[in-house]
């Protein structure tokens, strides 16, 4: 009989199996995320340009009470 407390050889081979596991993925969703990250800060740089070459249109007047001049 096990004492309680210890682990059988078989379920801290498994524990260590399932940790590996789950560490190689948290290292490829980081690295997935990290990736859509410098993907979408490219995206700002260049639509940013984008949007600065063009010509600034007056902002449109969402004031309730317009004034008439």
């Amino acid at each position: 009989m096990i004492s309680p407390g210890k682990i059988s050889r078989g379920k801290a081979e498994k524990q260590a199996a399932r940790e590996a596991r789950l560490s190689a993925a948290l290292r490829e969703n980081l690295k997935r995320r990290k990736a859509q990250a410098r993907a979408r800060a490219g995206q700002g740089s260049e639509s940013d340009a984008a949007a600065s070459d063009t010509t600034e249109t007056p902002a449109p007047d969402f004031r309730r009470n317009r004034s008439r001049d």
